[in-house]
Formats: C-alpha cells, sequence, structure tokens
C-alpha cells in the first residue's frame, strides 16, 4: 500500500462524512438563522428558543435522510471491504 492509496482512502472517508453530515448541519444553519432573526426583531433573548427548534429540525431531517445516509455509508463500506485485496496485493 501506498502513502497515495493511503491519502485517497482519507480522502474518500472525509468526502463521505462531509456529504453525510451536510443534511443535518445545513438545517441547524437555516433554522438557527430564521430564529436569530426573529429574536433580533422581537428582542427576546432566550436560549432555548433556538435549541428546541434545532433539535426537532435535526430530527425530522434525520428521519428523512436516514435511509439514505445508511445506504450511502453501506455503499462506502462494501467499496472499502471489497478494495481490501487490491490494496494487499
Amino acid at each position: 500500500m501506498t502513502p497515495g492509496t493511503v491519502m485517497e482512502i482519507g480522502r474518500q472517508a472525509i468526502e463521505v462524512a462531509l456529504t453525510m453530515a451536510a443534511p443535518t448541519l445545513l438545517t441547524a444553519l437555516a433554522v438557527g438563522l430564521i430564529i436569530s432573526v426573529f429574536q433580533a426583531a422581537t428582542q427576546i433573548n432566550e436560549a432555548t428558543l433556538q435549541f428546541v427548534p434545532k433539535l426537532i429540525s435535526m430530527f425530522i431531517v434525520l428521519l428523512v435522510f436516514g435511509p439514505w445516509m445508511l445506504q450511502y455509508m453501506v455503499d462506502y463500506i462494501q467499496r472499502l471491504f471489497g478494495s481490501i485485496p487490491q490494496l494487499i496485493g
């Protein structure tokens, strides 16, 4: 196994991790921005006002995108395990 191969496997792993995290992180970002604008407009400074909607929205996103995330991860792991003979030999 060459250093280039190790770098490629690491790059693919980071790509998979970012792709799987993107839906939940983008949802949290959007909900946080909307609630921050609401808080600025109404001058309500309550920390829990941001936490609960973010938590609920991220839970809904995980319910919607969960099967896709699981399949994406399974495909990556199968490709990685399938490439072990070429990596060793």
